[in-house]
């Protein structure tokens, strides 16, 4: 039986979005938001860099770049910038992990001419070989600007020791050599494997109706012909493995002005453990507040200026990261009271009831206040269709008000306490010769 677009699973929403797919599987969400008499219009593509094997790890990015150059409607990047500037529309993309995204906002009556330039981005562009050597010394470029940063110096270290030789997969940003001999062939190659309307997303939010939007997505992009496979499916992904044992590092480096610590293990995926994913980031939440024991030990007591644990919502493995700007002159103290922390994470008293309520208040506000510029949902919703799901993305903050202390127990002792994990610490050479980092940053 052939099924109309209709007819499709609802997914659940809040108040004011609309979700439709289309018969060629291209997902279409509507957000009515009348603030402002603007639209926004993102397209949103499952794709980055654990799509990419070496040979391919930054590409993803560079056709993010080379997104906004040409295309059949508008075979030159002089072409495309006038029109955006025709309409007086801002436009950006991003790429990450799991994502890779497009955006034009616009005034609300040039909606259906934005669509249309976004059809001819997605699905005609133009990959001119002039264009390309211009564009990859810019994507270059920002990878050697990155590089010039102690901090990613040290995330991008601990990254190689976290997912070995699958690090390309957790790596947007690419490698210098695939970057600088990228063809326009190349191009194809990714767009003809993902940049397809069943693995894709586009979200109209602003001051629109929901059935006339719905009407021009379909009108615009109805055409667009659905693919014979499923790219996972087609191209699956690599399962990432498991850290055998605790992998410790120091890094000498002369413009490390200030030493940085960071700790790292291999967290919840959302295909497998969603609960822990939620669980992840009220526990994050409760150890940056300035009342908990992590902070006390360590920022009020002067042996870090900083403490920040973060988890990053994937759907195959998130990262959880603790990171820790030290006092130089109490290295060692830092590390063994951080060390002395760690042990006791899991404890039944390391946080109170009244930290736990405050930590669900504070990502209630966020979630809030994320949420009150229109132009901004966009991104926030294709990220999470991406990693895990337009349900997940409704219930988020309802979902962190549910979570208990068994939750986070469980997390906790799921990924980690006591468990492998990656540490790293970046030192001009002086200091580390001064506090001899080597002998007690090490795992024991």
């Amino acid at each position: 039986m052939l099924l109309t677009a209709g007819a499709f699973a609802q997914p659940r929403l809040p108040q004011g979005y609309f979700w439709k797919k289309l018969p060629n599987g291209l997902e279409v969400l509507v957000i009515e938001n009348s603030k402002v008499p603007l639209a926004t219009i993102e397209i949103a593509v499952k794709n980055g860099s654990y799509t990419e094997d070496a040979e391919y790890n930054g590409l993803s990015h560079l056709f993010e770049h080379m997104f906004f150059k040409a295309n059949r409607d508008y075979p030159t990047p002089e072409d495309f910038l006038k029109r955006t500037q025709q309409l007086g529309a801002l436009w950006n993309g991003s790429t990450n992990v799991e994502r890779v995204n497009y955006f034009f906002t616009l005034g609300k009556d040039s909606l259906k001419a934005g669509l249309k330039l976004m059809n001819a981005a997605i699905r005609f562009p133009i990959y001119r070989k002039e264009d390309m050597e211009k564009e990859r010394p810019v994507v270059d470029g920002e990878f050697q600007q990155l590089e010039s940063d102690p901090n990613f110096q040290l995330w991008f270290e601990v990254q190689k020791h976290l997912w070995g030789d699958l690090l390309n997969r957790k790596n947007p940003i690419g490698i210098h050599g695939v970057i600088n001999s990228a063809t326009p062939e190349k191009m194809m190659v990714i767009k003809d494997k993902y940049y397809l309307p069943n693995n894709s997303l586009l979200t109209i939010c602003g001051d629109v109706k929901h059935d006339d939007a719905f009407a021009l997505a379909e009108s615009i992009f109805g055409d667009w012909a659905k693919s014979d496979f499923d790219p996972f499916v087609k191209y699956p992904l690599p399962t990432f493995k498991p850290l055998p044992k605790s992998e410790y590092f120091v890094k000498e480096a002369t413009i490390a002005q200030t030493p940085d610590m960071q700790f790292s293990w291999q967290g919840p995926s959302y295909s497998t453990d969603s609960a822990s994913v939620v669980a992840a980031d009220v526990f994050s939440t409760i150890v940056g507040l300035n009342s908990s024991k992590l902070q006390q030990a360590l920022v009020d007591k002067g042996l870090a200026s900083t403490v920040q644990m973060n988890y990053t919502t994937c759907k195959y493995v998130g990262p959880i990261d603790i990171l820790i700007e030290p006092n130089p002159n109490k290295l060692k103290e830092c590390y063994t009271e951080f060390m002395n922390q760690l042990s006791h994470f899991a404890d039944a008293n390391y946080f109170t009831d009244e930290q736990l309520k405050d930590a669900k208040a504070i990502l209630m506000r966020t979630g809030i206040h994320s949420k009150e510029k229109p132009s901004d949902l966009p991104a926030q919703v294709s990220f999470d269709w991406c990693s895990t799901s337009l349900n997940f993305y409704t219930d988020l903050d309802e979902n962190y008000q549910r979570v208990t202390r068994e939750d986070i127990a469980r997390y906790l002792n799921k990924y980690l306490t006591g468990k492998p994990m990656v540490a790293g610490l970046i030192i001009k050479p002086e200091l580390s010769k001064q506090t001899n980092a080597v002998s007690f940053f090490t795992a024991r």
